[in-house]
């Protein structure tokens, strides 16, 4: 994974005495990068918007999100296999990042995040003066 966002993860979250730890799927994601930003693209099938939660806490960035399934209309359920796993992933965002112009989309469970750089991390060119 590229130096800019580090992905780190973990299967349950901490849970009181009386309650069992939740589980999570972790969304496999694809990171790109070009001279102005860095893209994510995390897969989460069947995640409505409604479902989804993205937040930036200093340099963490979490992913959060349940999936719904539904059946057919006036159809009672009297046996199923299918889940609705509840997603998480979270990843440290370098400095060079700027997350407070993140962009989301969520479209055909495919969440795409692009993550501008910050103007001082941004390569440019120098102008050389003769003289």
């Amino acid at each position: 994974m590229n130096n800019q966002v580090q992905a780190t993860s973990s299967s349950t979250t901490s849970a009181t005495q009386d309650t069992a730890p939740e589980r999570f799927v972790v969304p496999p994601v694809d990171v790109y990068e070009n001279d102005s930003s860095i893209t994510l693209l995390a897969d989460l099938p069947g995640v409505p918007r409604e479902q989804l939660h993205v937040r930036v806490d200093g340099d963490n960035l979490l992913l959060e999100a349940t999936a719904v399934t539904s059946g057919p209309e006036n159809m009672e359920l009297v046996y199923g296999e299918a889940q609705c796993p509840a997603y998480r992933r979270q990843f440290t965002l370098s400095r060079e990042l700027d997350p407070s112009r993140i962009e989301a989309q969520l479209r055909d469970g495919v969440l795409r995040l692009t993550i501008p750089k910050a103007e001082e991390a941004r390569p440019r060119r120098i102008q050389v003066q003769a003289g």
